[in-house]
């Protein structure tokens, strides 16, 4: 409760939800408002009742409490090992993870030709959204592709979810996949057989080009490494308000390279942080400065 509102003593109206399994109120929902934007950066608006009722019905069932209300004060109260573990759950829950391979195709015939520009010291990108692994995959194949298969390409693929991260490790998919032409499945992906048909894995020699790993793009210290030449964050700030993204576009400048890269979603448009990207083509912006 903040400071200095006047304090309703009226029982808090119950959220319509698919069913009544668990008391969730209004003010239950603007505690998970709350807790997602301080851990998070995820500004959740008032249409998403039902889904995060839906998704964080499940910790309940875990932890064995019989509200919302009685399971966020819990949440808010443990700490130490059990209490990171949590926390991660919680976020896990409320992320959203939508993906393909080769998503936006015009990013990767992009990609093939700045990485033919590319010279020097060996190239590194970031995948800020690594969900459960096309994306960066998609990269490494477009590397592959473009550089041949000892191009020295690093990259470093993160994701706030640390479950999606254990399936973009494993890179086992369904053989039906979107996005991978009857080519690629055969240079960059073994097939399945017996109890595995009908999935595919990544070949090794792809899966070393990427190092996966846990990041939350709200801490205040990201540990990456050499800056990056290009910037995969697409699809990511759209869940952050206006001074979150200000504050994430800023960090993302300084770990890049000077006239560096970055790969953003279709409907993500940064025009008020001139000073720091200016409009390359579409959905991709160079570093200013």
């Amino acid at each position: 409760m903040r400071q200095g509102q006047p304090v309703s003593l009226a029982a808090p109206s119950p959220v319509e939800a698919i069913d009544h399994e668990f008391s969730f109120s209004k003010a239950d929902f603007e505690r998970v408002r709350q807790l997602i934007y301080q851990h998070a950066g995820i500004s959740l608006h008032d249409g998403k009742h039902a889904m995060v009722y839906s998704r964080l019905s499940r910790r309940l069932r875990d932890t064995g409490y019989k509200s919302f209300a009685d399971y966020l004060q819990w949440l808010e109260g443990i700490t130490g090992p059990q209490g990171d573990q949590e926390w991660q759950e919680f976020v896990n829950c409320l992320t959203t993870n939508l993906t393909s391979f080769f998503r936006e195709d015009h990013h990767f015939t992009s990609l093939t030709d700045d990485l033919k520009t590319l010279t020097g010291k060996p190239i590194r990108i970031w995948c800020c959204a690594a969900s459960t692994g096309e994306e960066p995959y998609s990269i490494a194949m477009t590397c592959q592709e473009s550089l041949g298969a000892n191009s020295g390409v690093q990259i470093v693929s993160s994701d706030i979810d640390t479950n999606v991260l254990n399936t973009a490790r494993k890179g086992v998919y369904a053989a039906e996949s979107r996005g991978l032409s009857p080519q690629r499945l055969k240079q960059f992906f073994l097939r399945g057989t017996g109890a595995n048909e009908g999935r595919i894995r990544v070949r090794p020699e792809l899966a070393k080009m990427i190092d996966f790993r846990p990041l939350n793009l709200m801490h205040a210290s990201w540990s990456l490494g050499d800056p990056f030449h290009v910037v995969f964050c697409r699809n990511v700030m759209i869940y952050f308000d206006a001074p979150t993204q200000r504050k994430v576009l800023e960090r993302i400048h300084k770990v890049m390279r000077p006239g560096g890269l970055l790969f953003v979603g279709h409907s993500e448009n940064f025009t008020d942080s001139r000073d720091l990207f200016r409009l390359r083509g579409k959905t991709i912006y160079e570093r200013v400065g």
